[in-house]
């Protein structure tokens, strides 16, 4: 692997000098040229994300893709999102500008006889080897993710803005990033508060992100694949997060209009499993949110990224009405949906 990771670091290098550095020194930024090299390194990261996505999980898309493609415009915007969180440095700019503050802050806890905290000091020889302290942030950073996603589900104010990336009626391996600005920046800031709190160093940071992040590209792909009975428990799937962006099953828990939900793993589906949201039924439903549908109000998500960030803003200051939904009825826990052939889906094993 020390190959690798050199081959990395010449082309961090060679990137940094030929584009980055230019672009820094005739903004006048060139007190700022560690943390633009560092920078250097996310954006080359992305890159190759771009690059995988097209090259793997875009040929598993069309070789067994879980419903046709009829909505292109949807997908062109949501690849818009994905350049920019993926060819964006706000994560790791986050992370740098909280890394200070946090040192202080640790450091005004020691003169005061107070301990900090590191992950990976837990077992001195043990924890503190490299392979085995990156299995620990992941599993952290997995179980942080799970509650900062339920948290998304649970509230009022920040599902109208998470219901943005539930609105995608046309799931494809773009999907992920398709989020409100405002929800990206307080997901980011929870995920780089801790990493600076537990110890995560900056190379460690990437790595973790760049991983879980094309996961979870595999994850919303437009692909019909299931991981088998045992699989399925132990990393997240397309069909496993595909019914989470079911209608009715993904973003209601108590019937229609509840919040809630199930199947909010980001990569272990074990934390679904113990907390009681998991839901293991074989099925392929339509995406998207309830309230879409023209018989539940048909609220417009909008169909452009200014649109769509507008609207969301608007859910949030609660001036983003739709007409009650007619029936009123309440449905069963997870609602009835029907799957992409139109056909009732049939009961299945839900945790």
């Amino acid at each position: 692997m020390d190959w690798l990771t050199d081959l990395f670091a010449q082309a961090q290098q060679a990137l940094f000098e030929s584009v980055i550095q230019p672009v820094v020194f005739h903004l006048g930024y060139g007190n700022l040229l560690e943390d633009a090299f560092d920078a250097t390194g996310w954006l080359l990261v992305g890159l190759i994300q771009i690059v995988v996505m097209l090259a793997v999980i875009g040929s598993l898309q069309r070789w067994r893709p879980a419903e046709a493609v009829t909505d292109r415009h949807a997908i062109r915007i949501d690849i818009v999102y994905t350049l920019i969180q993926r060819l964006g440095v706000f994560r790791l700019a986050m992370f740098f500008s909280l890394d200070p503050v946090v040192d202080s802050l640790v450091g005004e806890m020691r003169m005061i006889g107070l301990p900090s905290f590191q992950l990976d000091a837990i077992w001195p020889g043990v924890t503190d080897q490299a392979w085995v302290s990156f299995v620990l942030y992941l599993v952290a950073f997995d179980l942080l993710q799970y509650w900062l996603h339920r948290a998304q589900h649970s509230w009022h104010w920040w599902w109208a803005l998470h219901a943005l990336h539930h609105s995608q009626r046309q799931m494809t391996m773009w999907s992920d990033s398709r989020n409100h600005l405002l929800d990206d920046l307080l997901i980011d800031s929870a995920v780089a508060l801790t990493a600076v709190l537990i110890g995560v160093g900056p190379g460690q940071f990437v790595a973790l992100v760049a991983i879980s992040q094309l996961l979870e590209n595999l994850q919303h792909a437009n692909l019909r694949l299931s991981f088998g009975a045992i699989g399925e428990r132990l990393l997240v799937s397309p069909r496993f997060h595909r019914l989470h962006h079911s209608i009715g099953i993904g973003h209601e828990g108590f019937g229609r209009g509840t919040l809630g939900g199930h199947n909010f793993a980001v990569m272990f589906p074990i934390w679904d499993v113990l907390f009681r949201t998991a839901n293991f039924e074989d099925r392929w439903d339509p995406t998207g949110v309830r309230d879409q549908l023209p018989e539940e109000g048909g609220r417009d998500y909008g169909r452009g990224f200014w649109a769509q960030q507008w609207l969301g803003l608007k859910r949030l200051a609660g001036r983003d009405k739709i007409a009650a939904a007619p029936g009123g009825g309440a449905l069963p826990p997870g609602g009835a949906t029907m799957d992409i052939a139109g056909q009732a889906p049939a009961g299945g094993n839900q945790g």
